[in-house]
Order: structure tokens, then sequence, then C-alpha cells
């Protein structure tokens, strides 16, 4: 992953040129090659923030190692330390390491002062090699990183929105904001990064925007929009709308309905999806368009769960707008893929990752590493042959060298 020295990687060209060089023995690919380019290739773009006299440790070096010790379970920069003492050898084989193992002191310094938007920018050139095709619900919600939160300083702890493929279970992007206010402003600009044509943008009350929703369909995109009360008239109309709608059993309404129902656990629980076409009921709604309209808005839709648990019942109910069809069924699927972002992404992160207990602050730093997480995370989403919990995988890729290296190379 060096720079400079007999594996200098940008000397090796591309993976086909890698598994060229072992066609004579396909079971055996040059690994380390593989590994290299797959981090290389995407990072090596990063400007080293040191002073050359300081530079004891390669900058790839740095990063290389620190993506390995998070997959393998590390959660510091004195675990990173560690886990590279320990499997020292291991990782000669895959980086130059000229003088060792650097200190926990000197990983985090290199963090602190690295340029978060430009390791964001890898990383998403990063993840776009990983899927070919992200046709599909695109959910996009926030995170505190608890505790990267300054008290003493006065500094709040740094909020990220992400872009969670729903089908993938990747993150294809994140952006900082300074706390959850700003969502409205950050989202835009992750919307400019990812590639949203022909996908489901679904965002919640926070994003529901006039110039977010154009922007989406000016990207090929469609939208579901999620509305709260604290939205104010185009909330109540909805809900207005859906309550005479429901009350005429929806004669007189072009609508689609859809429903599932699930028993697990003591649990039952039925959800009903409707989506009405906006033209039936244009007078009704006229205070969508206003001055200025919801660009390509087609439907809105309701969603309403009741739950059973022993002998206590519930029931839910939540409105959206969207630019897709009058299709209930997909419209089902998207909304609820959108809450894969918080259990396959945020939930991760809090307890297999314990970000919100991690104590790295310091500058750039908590934001770098929370982009090294989800490196991790979705490297190790992305190894398929083990069916293990995202616990699991770290335990064994931290024990095993072989299975670590088939979550680099996947």
């Amino acid at each position: 992953m060096a720079q400079t020295g007999k594996r200098n990687f940008k000397q090796t060209g591309d993976v086909e040129r890698v598994k060229e060089k072992s066609k004579g023995n396909p079971e055996k690919i040059v690994e380390q090659e593989i590994v290299l380019l797959s981090i290389s290739k995407h990072f090596s773009g990063l400007e080293d923030p040191r002073v050359e006299r300081t530079k004891r440790h390669l900058l790839m070096d740095i990063i290389g190692l620190t993506v390995c010790a998070v997959i393998g379970g590390c959660n510091s920069w004195v675990e990173v330390e560690l886990f590279g003492k320990s499997k020292y050898k291991f990782l000669k084989k895959y980086l130059n390491l000229p003088n060792g193992i650097p200190s926990h002191d000197t990983i985090g310094r290199v963090f602190a002062a690295l340029d978060p938007q430009t390791f964001e920018r890898c990383f998403i050139s990063w993840t776009r090699t990983l899927v070919d095709d992200i046709k599909n619900v695109i959910a996009i919600d926030g995170k505190s990183v608890c505790g990267s939160r300054q008290g003493i300083l006065g500094k709040k702890a740094i909020h990220m929105v992400s872009a969670f493929s729903c089908a993938h279970r990747l993150v294809l992007g994140q952006i900082k904001t300074d706390e959850k206010s700003n969502e409205i402003t950050a989202i835009p600009e992750l919307l400019n990064v990812i590639n949203i044509k022909g996908s489901i943008i679904t965002i919640d009350a926070m994003g529901c925007q006039k110039a977010i929703a154009k922007q989406i369909v000016s990207g090929g995109g469609d939208y579901i929009f999620g509305l709260k009360g604290n939205q104010g008239n185009l909330h109540k109309e909805v809900q207005k709308i859906f309550d005479e709608a429901q009350t005429k059993e929806f004669r007189g309404y072009k609508y689609s309905f859809y429903e599932t129902s699930e028993k697990a656990h003591g649990r039952e629980e039925v959800r009903r999806y409707w989506t009405i076409e906006k033209r039936p009921i244009a007078a009704d709604i006229a205070i969508f368009f206003g001055k200025e309209p919801w660009e390509g808005l087609q439907v809105i839709g309701m969603v309403e769960s009741e739950r059973k648990v022993g002998d206590k019942k519930s029931k839910e109910r939540r409105y959206y707008i969207s630019s897709m069809e009058n299709n209930a069924e997909e419209f089902a699927r998207a909304v609820r893929g959108h809450w894969r972002i918080e259990n396959s992404l945020h939930w991760v992160l809090d307890v297999i990752f314990r970000e919100d207990h991690s104590q790295v602050r310091v500058k750039n730093a908590a934001e770098n590493f929370s982009i090294i997480r989800r490196i991790a995370l979705n490297m190790i989403k992305n190894e398929k042959t083990f069916k293990g919990s995202i616990n699991s995988r770290r335990l064994k890729a931290g024990w095993d060298n072989d299975y670590l290296v088939k979550i680099l190379c996947s």
C-alpha cells in the first residue's frame, strides 16, 4: 500500500493484470496485490497532512492497518495499535511498514489532520465499485455520534447524514453536519455525490422540502417523503383527505391498497398501505402547489399499523407524499425498506462498532473514524461466504487471517 518500495501498488495496474500473473495457478491469486488495489486505487488521492520529516509511517499503511483492525473488531486507536503489533507478520505481507507498526498517538494524529471531505470522496468512489447497479430504495437519514461531544469546549456531537442502499445494505455516502437541524442543507450535498438515477429516495419529515424533491426528480429518481405534524398544513391536509376517503370507502378516488401481517415472538402486527393519485383530488390538495409546486408529485400515501402484544393493542398512522406511481405494494416495499437504515446501519454502528461510546474526537478524527467504520461495515457485508452476524464476522476476521483477506478481497 506504499507509495515507494518493492510492493509499490501503483505499478500493479488492476485486478485483471493481477489475475493474469496467476493464470498458471488459479487457486493462488496474488492476494496481497488485490488487497492493496482495493484500498490504494481509490484512496491514493488523499494528501498526507504531515510535514515530510515526520513521515516515518506511510499514509496508506496507516489507513490499511486501521481498516483491517476495525474489520477485526477494534474500536479505538489503542486497539488498532495492539492489533497491528499482534498481527505484524501477517500485515507485513500486505503493507510496507518500513518502521514497524505506528503508535496509537501517531494514528490518532494522522486521522485528526486528514481532510475528511477528500476522504469521503474517496470512500464514495470506492463504494461505487461494490455496487454496479443501485437502482433500488436509497434511504437517507442522520445519526449523531454521541461520543464526539466536547462539552467543556462547547462542541456538540457531530451529526452524520448517510445514504444507505436498502437492497445491498451498503453505505453509499455520508455528509457531516454540526447538528440535526442542518440535515436540510446536508441532504442536497449528499444527493449530489451519489448516483440516484432510477432509484427511490426515502427521507423522513426533516428532508421534506420542495427543493429536495426537485433535485431528486431532476436526477432521474423518485422520492417518498414522510410527513409529521410540524409541517403544519401539509400534514393536516393529507390526513384530512384520507379521513374523508375512508369515510366514503374510497369511492371516487383512484387508489391502491396493500396489506401485510406478521406474527412473531408473541406479537401480531398488521400493516395496511394506501396510495391515492393526486389527479382526482387536485382541488383538495391545492395547498401542495401554491406558488411553487411539488416537483413530480403523483400520490399521497398512508400506512396504518395495528399491533397486538399480549392483551395490549395499539394503532398508528403515518402519512407520505411521493412521486411514485399509484402502486401500494411498491410504496409498501419502499417505506419498509427505509427502516433498514436504522436496523442495518445505525443500530450496527452503535451496538457492534460502539460508535456512540467512542472517545475519538480531536479535530477531524471523529468524522474520519466514522468513515473508516462504514468502509469496514461495507467490506464485511460484501463478503457472502460466511453467514454469521456482523459481530461474528468481525470476531472471525480478528482471529482468522484467511477470512480477513477474504473480506478485503470481496
